[in-house]
């Protein structure tokens, strides 16, 4: 790993920092995205790692940030897509589902993908090693506890991306998987959907959980890592909850 280069984005998060923050121990030479601001730089802080903002849903945003990135640091061999999440909606019924909201939440966590693998692919191809991993979710394999459409479709939206990008790419080296976490307390809004719950909707989805507990962003960096590490090299277009069984 020390010879690599990542790219982690969604570091305002818990699983996007930790992620960036194993990735960094096992060796690579880690930098970090999201939407500019004063987040990203407090995350990048305690992560000590160099930060480069920019709205992974904006194309030329994310072209500008790629170029500034390679030319610090190099071309990333690794890119980890952890940027999403419910861009602070709640769950509506269909008939309030609002076009602008849908189509944000689609930006974040498929738009994203889709140009952050535009940009780093080209060169990835060139050396003929890549590692992409996404982060999607327990949402992308059946519907969503958050009851928000546009979260459920987007990371159903965001598998299938991954399993296509894997066919096109892994005759050139580059493996692409996605991670569906299950329920992690790891942002604001996961513990205010868990608070909702109340002390008896806690209990029973602890109970429907095999190992009784709650995941860590820790769990999820796990299984990041061992993705983008060379021992992965023949695992591909593969979908890995980690969710303490509860799929």
């Amino acid at each position: 790993m020390t010879t690599r280069v990542a790219l982690v984005t969604g570091v305002v998060g818990g699983i996007g920092a930790a992620i960036a923050a194993r990735l960094a121990v096992d060796g690579a030479r880690v930098a970090v995205s999201d939407l500019p601001g004063d987040a990203l730089q407090e995350a990048a802080n305690r992560l000590s790692l160099p930060a480069f903002a920019a709205d992974l849903g904006d194309p030329a945003s994310v072209s500008d940030m790629h170029a500034q990135l390679v030319a610090d640091h190099g071309a990333p061999d690794i890119l980890v897509n952890a940027a999403g999440g419910v861009r602070g909606q709640v769950g509506t019924p269909l008939e309030d589902v609002e076009p602008e909201a849908w189509h944000r939440i689609f930006a974040a966590n498929v738009d994203a993908s889709l140009y952050l693998s535009q940009a780093l692919v080209p060169a990835m191809k060139q050396s003929g090693w890549g590692r992409i991993v996404t982060i999607s979710s327990g949402a992308g394999l059946r519907p969503s506890l958050t009851g928000i459409h546009a979260y459920t479709s987007a990371k159903h939206a965001l598998i299938g991306l991954t399993k296509q990008l894997s066919l096109e790419l892994a005759p050139h080296g580059i493996t692409v998987n996605s991670i569906a976490p299950g329920f992690v307390l790891s942002n604001p809004a996961t513990q205010r959907q868990w608070e909702a719950y109340g002390p008896k909707g806690q209990a029973e989805l602890v109970h429907r959980i095999h190992t009784r507990r709650l995941g860590q962003p820790e769990d999820i960096a796990a299984a990041t890592a061992f993705l983008t590490s060379e021992e992965a090299s023949w695992i591909t277009a593969q979908i890995l909850s980690v969710d303490g069984g509860i799929t």
